[in-house]
């Protein structure tokens, strides 16, 4: 085993790869690549913001009745695959140019489906190349009630019959939503009913609110179904739709306890670095488990809001947001990084959220598992938090590493 990807010093769990790049390998056959220019032209309008990179070559299609997902490819990669039509060694211009890199990539690649390798004499991707690449792995327990509402989802996700990634990163994103009974509906038909239930109306309530924060517009699709404030110091600089990305503090009691909740919440936040925060505007919104979330410009600003939120919350039931880094173990505060943007996004895409993110990841890796190549000899939600650990996040704690592509550039 020479590769390792090392965490930042706080309990990162290694993550090492066997080497495999002496092994026989083949582009995966369920895959037809095609050039940009030979798509259709309603597929080559949709698509057309990704020949901004001069880099890009075209698409890797699954051939009917497969379930593997549409993937862009670059040109280096588009030579690989065309090289790897006839199976044989791994070309050496690959090992010139990824140089210490090279097996992790490669790996990758096998692991994503893009590629197969030889093993037993058989070729194997996905799942089914699990054992190949890492060896035998022991899935710890989670700790926590945030980790163990995420291994539930997990394992939800795993026993739903749903082929379409997109449609399952959805299911996994909404998992631990509580269902918007009649009662609820009464209670919270809209934004006014939420807010005079929060106390915002309060006129002493909304001086003190509005001394510090400023109340944004719900100004497109993407923010229906909350309420939003931001910091009036950064009124004038921060983007049109009035969110900065950065690092997120979720507070998740139960619904139930969502007055006292918000009442601390504020409390917390009038003396802290926070930019932005929203609450749910609606029955529908107030019973996801992230109803009340800030955001702020580093790690440790996020650290200390918690902290002191903690203190004045302690033994409130809560509700617990999956897919998030736990703060203490009762599920009522956890963590999460809005990732950057992404290499090759289209306009019209949204940037997704860091449970997006994560749950889409998730999504593909688990239907890869499930309806790919069989006796793979791991359980389907295993082989995703191995996929993705692979992106520097901790799927034991749910936390990113300092290598994740955003921890950086969200510490404005």
């Amino acid at each position: 085993m020479n590769e390792a990807q090392k965490g930042d010093g706080n309990g990162m769990a290694e993550v090492r790869l066997r080497d495999i790049l002496d092994l026989s390998f083949r582009a995966n056959p369920d895959y037809e690549l095609t050039v940009f220019d030979r798509l259709p032209a309603s597929r080559q309008n949709d698509l057309r913001d990704l020949t901004r990179d001069p880099d890009f070559y075209g698409l890797l299609l699954p051939k009917d009745g497969v379930a593997l997902s549409t993937k862009s490819v670059c040109r280096d990669t588009a030579l690989l695959i065309a090289t790897l039509k006839e199976p044989g060694p791994l070309p050496g211009f690959v090992r010139r140019m990824l140089g210490d890199g090279c097996n992790r990539n490669i790996a990758e690649l096998v692991l994503d489906g893009v590629l197969q390798v030889e093993s037993a004499g058989a070729f194997v991707c996905s799942s089914a190349a699990y054992e190949l690449i890492y060896g035998e792995r022991t899935a710890s327990e989670p700790q926590g009630k945030v980790a163990r509402l995420t291994r539930a989802a997990l394992y939800y996700g795993q026993d739903l019959d749903i082929e379409d990634s997109v449609k399952l990163s959805a299911r996994l994103y909404f998992y631990n939503r509580l269902p918007l009974t009649p009662s609820w509906q009464r209670q919270f038909p809209d934004s006014e009913a939420v807010m005079r239930y929060l106390g915002i109306e309060n006129p002493e309530l909304r001086r003190a609110i509005s001394s510090q924060w400023t109340e944004l517009p719900a100004s497109s699709p993407e923010t229906e179904g909350w309420l939003r404030w931001s910091a009036q110091s950064i009124r004038t600089s921060g983007p049109a739709n009035g969110e900065r990305k950065g690092f997120k503090l979720y507070l998740s009691p139960q619904p139930h306890y969502l007055r006292d909740a918000f009442k601390v919440f504020l409390e917390c936040l009038a003396d802290s670095t926070a930019h932005h925060f929203k609450v749910g505007s609606d029955g529908a919104s107030l019973l996801r488990p992230d109803k009340i979330v800030a955001y702020f410009p580093d790690f440790n600003s996020v650290q200390e809001t918690a902290q002191r939120m903690a203190e004045h919350l302690a033994g409130m039931p809560s509700q617990g947001v999956p897919f998030t880094a736990q703060i203490g173990t009762d599920g009522l505060l956890s963590w999460g990084l809005d990732p950057p943007e992404e290499r090759g996004m289209l306009s019209w895409q949204e940037r997704p959220s860091w449970r997006l993110w994560i749950t889409n990841r998730l999504a593909t890796a688990l239907v890869a598992a499930k309806y790919g190549q069989r006796d793979a000899g791991i359980e389907p939600w295993q082989f995703a938090v191995e996929r993705l650990r692979l992106e520097h996040i901790d799927t034991d704690t749910w936390t990113p590493d300092e290598a994740f592509g955003g921890w950086q550039e969200a510490a404005f």
